[in-house]
């Protein structure tokens, strides 16, 4: 138990917490192959490199976030490791505030670089869970 706040801890289940470290294998698993994919496109900023390419293929070509898809596979990971509601939601929580602020800064940057050809790839790909959304 965390103990912080103690009156949100819940009992430890070790099936959950199992779970939890196949969720979390699962999200760095995806939080690599995306940095590989990407390649030298990769920027912790917003920015276009030189020579910059748009890259679809390997997990960018069903999801155009994949990283922050890790960094909410990473929150669900703490919820099911963490035995508090509050110490275990924090992560899914702080992962959706990046999300809401940085992901339509980052759309439009590609679409200004990109314009057509992220707007066709906008078409056939999601956000952040393949065919759903």
């Amino acid at each position: 138990m965390t103990g912080v706040p103690a009156a949100l801890d819940r009992p430890f289940i070790p099936a959950v917490a199992w779970l939890g470290v196949v969720t979390l294998a699962a999200a760095l698993w995806l939080f690599r192959r995306s940095h590989a994919d990407l390649g030298r496109n990769w920027s912790i900023s917003l920015e276009i490199r030189e020579r910059h390419a748009l890259v679809t293929t390997g997990v960018y070509r069903r999801i155009r976030h994949p990283m922050y898809s890790s960094f909410f596979l990473l929150g669900i990971a703490q919820g099911f490791l963490l035995p508090n509601w509050f110490a275990g939601t924090a992560g899914l929580v702080g992962a959706g505030v990046l999300f809401a602020f940085r992901v339509r800064r980052e759309e439009q940057l590609m679409l200004g670089q990109f314009g057509e050809e992220y707007h066709a790839y906008m078409t056939t790909s999601k956000r952040l869970v393949p065919w759903i959304i």
